[in-house]
């Protein structure tokens, strides 16, 4: 048994060993030293804990605690740093990734340039153009370094051409479409189809000697700003890059109008929503847990064991039906009733409805709960308070609900948090609409998490990364505080009683 433990710990170290090998390499041909030196250190961390007979309690901290930083502390870290960020579509990379970017995406096709017809051919590992000028009928080979004229098309010898089937292949689709062939005076030639290419010229350059980017044709310095070069016109060039932004995604939320106009509002509902959602759901699923509570009532298991169906089915998918069964025009909910209600079109409807839809999704979790916490209370009290003259009602408000809201008052509290930033139930609803004529970003059923998503990622502006981790953070804060002041309140509660 001790033989098979020193094999298993030796192919584990193995394995953890080659991977990182393989990882730092990675990183070195990346240019990421910083955390190859990260990575090593670890490495060597974990072979000496394993191997050594000095460090036996931290052979088993230590898997927690990799898997804690790893899907707990960074995601987190990294979700603050963000913040502080213009992370968002046009910003994602660095600087000098953003100059090579600009530099490579903005050439022109030179008008009367150039046409040339061309094969791939290769030599070992190195591969080149042979390049038929249509114009005139002049033959060169070219490759990234330069541009050779040669007597005639023929293949040159030791070279070999690359048939049109191999060129589908992702490596040479890749080569084709990077390869950039120097002339002079700026001019390249690219490659358009499997079998032409043209004359194309760059439109910018950059001047590392200055640090500034420049149009080529105008002699225009273009401004470094937020992140990106503009011309004077204010013409914003992309991609830019990230650059630290302080609190300006905080800021934003109060200052920026277009962010805080339906903010607060998107704030009250969503205060509102997820309220009405716990008292609702609480209410119904009390009600069902005191009347099958109940010894006298036939069939308690039957009853319960139907009343969780909709706790055992998805929620999404039963989100989804709702939605079809409150179509106005086709849905079965209106046909029934024999009316013409807008149960998704209208703002008010829309907000009944997704109450009442996560009604129908979160009365039997507090069913279960509540029923358990009802038949934890023990029967003697409420046979003392009838003793005592108590009437049923007073001795379940008076006992049985005060015991009960001591139990589960932490689990209202997690309904509170999780309503608060229910995504799916109005999304899937209702997409957080109907459309509001103030926000061209917030509908009338918006809560913060969807408001935020539709900020962040489908405005029309792209993805904005840095603005949707900060208003994350605005939630969590939220959440968070309001969940202190009632866990204070349940303590309160419980030294009452």
């Amino acid at each position: 048994m001790k033989l098979r433990g020193i094999v298993f710990k030796i192919l584990a170290l193995s394995l953890i060993n080659g991977t990182s090998l393989w990882a730092s390499l990675t990183l070195f041909s990346l240019g990421n030293y910083g955390p190859i030196v990260i990575l090593l250190l670890t490495t060597l961390a974990l072979d000496y804990i394993y191997l050594s007979k000095r460090t036996k309690a931290s052979k088993w901290l230590i898997p927690g605690t990799i898997l804690l930083i790893i899907f707990q502390i960074y995601p987190v870290l990294y979700t603050a740093v963000t913040a502080f960020t213009n992370y968002s579509t046009g910003h994602s990379v660095t600087r000098d990734e953003a100059i090579k970017g600009l530099i490579e995406q903005n050439t022109n096709q030179i008008e009367g340039g150039a046409q040339y017809q061309f094969k791939v051919i290769e030599e070992g590992s190195r591969r080149a153009l042979l390049l038929t000028n249509t114009s005139d009928g002049t033959f060169a080979i070219g490759d990234e370094k330069s541009l050779a004229p040669i007597d005639s098309g023929e293949i040159p010898l030791g070279w070999k051409e690359i048939s049109q089937e191999n060129l589908r292949e992702s490596d040479y689709q890749g080569w084709l479409t990077n390869l950039r062939i120097p002339i002079k005076d700026s001019r390249i030639i690219k490659v358009e189809t499997f079998e032409t290419a043209a004359e194309y010229k760059y439109v910018l350059r950059y001047d590392s000697g200055r640090e500034v980017m420049v149009d080529i044709d105008s002699g225009e310095v273009l401004k470094e700003q937020d992140g990106a070069f503009y011309y004077i016109d204010g013409t914003e060039m992309e991609p830019g890059w990230r650059i630290w932004v302080g609190f300006q995604n905080f800021t934003d939320v109060v200052t920026n109008e277009r962010i805080r106009g339906p903010f607060f509002r998107v704030l009250i509902w969503t205060f509102a929503y997820a309220i009405l959602s716990v008292l609702t759901t609480f209410i119904l699923g009390l009600l069902l847990a005191t009347t099958l509570n109940t010894p006298r009532i036939r069939g308690q298991r039957v009853l319960r064991s139907i009343l969780i169906i909709p706790y055992a089915i998805p929620g999404f998918l039963s989100i989804l039906i709702w939605a079809g069964l409150l179509n106005d025009d086709f849905g079965m909910l209106n046909r029934a009733l024999g009316t013409s209600i807008p149960w998704l079109f209208d703002a008010e409807w829309a907000k009944v409805s997704t109450l009442l839809v996560n009604l129908w999704l979160g009365f039997p979790y507090m069913f279960l709960i509540t029923t358990g916490a009802l038949q934890s209370i023990p029967s003697e009290l409420a046979e003392a308070a009838e003793v005592d003259g108590a009437t049923p009602r007073q001795a379940f408000t008076k006992i049985k609900l005060p015991l009960l809201l001591v139990t589960i008052a932490p689990l209202l509290i997690g309904s509170f948090a999780y309503n608060f930033n229910n995504f799916g139930g109005i999304y899937l609803l209702t997409g957080g609409g109907p459309a509001m004529n103030d926000s061209d970003t917030a509908g009338a059923t918006d809560i913060l998490i969807s408001y935020t998503y539709k900020l962040a990622f489908a405005s029309g502006q792209g993805a904005q990364y840095g603005l949707a981790t900060a208003v994350s953070i605005i939630i969590f804060f939220i959440v968070a505080s309001v969940s202190a002041l009632s866990f204070r309140r349940t303590r309160a509660l419980e030294n009452l009683n």
